[in-house]
């Protein structure tokens, strides 16, 4: 459960930097787009520091088409990798000259970056938006959303890598199926449990006789 009333006017910003960027930078609706994700309305649910990427990124997108280099699909997101992430400092002097010979002020640019504690005030103390601490089941029931998301996100991929080894005569298979199984041994016990067993039985065996003993 979520409570999502906020104060601020659509299109209006407040005085914090993330307010101050986006007036700067003419984002609209950006408050409303912080909201969504933070508070799960979007179609996924996104951590204060996934909305620090998405603004940062935002920032830099804003910067490249002011400079007149509308960037390709992909290429913000990578371009704020190699700004940001840990890679090697040449790779990261590289593309930051890059960018000053394409006319990006990339020292300022980067000054307009927000943290993800920026994005958290401005979302709390600012737009007056919080989340209520979700019950146990709600916790259970998005684990196994999420953990089932990956185990079929991983059965695709390893189906199609066999598939085009296949189709490129690397290895010869017939028709075939691609099933995925996580397990949790517990060392105490040394019971294995599904994942999805573990979820819906919340506790292994050896949990269960030492409540009995008490």
């Amino acid at each position: 459960m979520t409570d999502r009333t906020h104060s601020a006017e659509p299109g209006s910003h407040c005085g914090c930097k993330l307010g101050r960027v986006a007036d700067k930078y003419a984002f609209t609706g950006l408050d409303e787009d912080l909201i969504a994700y933070w508070t799960g309305d979007a179609d996924e649910q996104y951590s204060t520091r996934k909305l620090a990427t998405h603004v940062n990124q935002r920032i830099l997108e804003s910067a490249l088409e002011d400079a007149g280099l509308p960037p390709k699909e992909g290429e913000v997101e990578n371009t704020y990798r190699l700004l940001t992430d840990d890679v090697s400092s040449g790779t990261q002097v590289q593309t930051r000259n890059e960018l000053e010979r394409d006319g990006v002020p990339i020292e300022q640019i980067e000054s307009d970056f927000v943290s993800h504690q920026t994005v958290y005030n401005h979302l709390t103390d600012c737009l007056d938006t919080s989340l209520e601490t979700p019950s146990d089941d709600e916790r259970l029931e998005r684990s196994t959303e999420k953990l089932g998301a990956l185990q079929n996100r991983t059965e695709a991929v390893t189906a199609d890598t066999v598939a085009q080894l296949e189709r490129n005569e690397i290895i010869d298979i017939g028709e075939f199926n691609v099933a995925v199984t996580v397990t949790v041994t517990c060392e105490d016990c040394f019971e294995e449990y599904t994942v999805r067993d573990l979820l819906d039985e919340r506790s292994c065996n050896c949990q269960e006789l030492s409540a009995g003993d008490n």
